[in-house]
């Protein structure tokens, strides 16, 4: 349920690259009020034109929706915000392209299967391709930087624990470790998810947001729309919403910079469990 109130007027925000949005959630939970905002911020708030798409988990499958036009304007925009499922784990991403084309091909997030999981991943930033190695396992489809580090961040899984899948400390750490090596060749902000859990690592901007008992209200910031949470979720719901920059006037906490964190149930997770966010 949302609730429309007389906020703040809509206005420009100051976004100088593309657009992530996480989140993690307790329960299967719907992020229409969160994506309302996020979505113009490709080509009406935000001069993000070149592309969007959306990975949504049900369990560990994972439905992808890609379209090269401006979220703002995008039909697929207007029918994924009323007739999207509930997922615990979702993956949102606006594009401003920097390398490769603007087409769908290029347009996060990008999925591969591993384990028989489904992963999906958007990354916000600029890499030095020439300074990255080449993929082996996972060959990238497009032009993008993005692309190759997802590939490479899945390539070193495969190198290092072949067809079985390890413990959640052992990926961890592999994945920690494989974020450093790339993140030294620009700039690497990214979410990434295996549809248990969904991990984020902040190069320069990526802000999160816990959402849990007692809720209160947010109001968006980018255009005229508030909500009371207390009034449509129940007192052991939780999640954690992750965007590039703040999408409420709620207290937004930036990441952690150069440490991968992992979020599942809805919180802050360590490798060895999970503790409070």
């Amino acid at each position: 349920m949302q609730n429309q109130v007389n906020a703040l007027p809509s206005r420009a925000v100051n976004l100088p690259m593309c657009q992530l949005l996480g989140m993690n959630s307790f329960k299967p939970a719907q992020l229409s009020f969160s994506l309302e905002g996020f979505l113009r911020r490709g080509g009406e708030t935000g001069e993000h034109a070149d592309g969007w798409g959306i990975a949504l988990y049900e369990e560990r499958r994972c439905h992808l929706l890609i379209d090269e036009q401006p979220s703002a304007q995008s039909l697929m925009a207007q029918w994924i915000q009323q007739y999207s499922t509930r997922s615990r784990n979702i993956i949102a991403h606006i594009r401003k392209a920097t390398q490769g084309v603007v087409s769908a091909t290029n347009c996060h997030p990008f999925m591969r299967q591993l384990w028989g999981r489904e992963w999906s991943f958007a990354h916000n930033g600029n890499l030095d391709v020439a300074a990255l190695p080449r993929a082996e396992h996972f060959q990238p489809v497009g032009q993008t930087d993005s692309e190759l580090a997802f590939c490479l961040l899945l390539d070193a899984l495969v190198r290092r624990f072949g067809e079985t899948e390890p413990a959640p400390e052992a990926l961890h750490e592999v994945l920690a470790e494989t974020t450093r090596q790339i993140a030294a060749s620009g700039t690497f902000n990214f979410v990434l998810s295996n549809g248990e859990v969904l991990f984020a690592h902040r190069s320069t901007e990526l802000h999160y947001v816990l959402r849990a008992h007692p809720f209160g209200r947010a109001l968006l910031l980018d255009c005229q729309l508030g909500i009371d949470f207390s009034r449509i979720n129940h007192p052991d719901d939780r999640m954690v919403i992750i965007a590039t920059q703040p999408l409420t006037d709620e207290a937004w906490l930036p990441l952690p910079q150069g440490e991968l964190v992992a979020f599942a149930g809805g919180r802050r997770s360590s490798p060895l469990g999970l503790v409070g966010a």
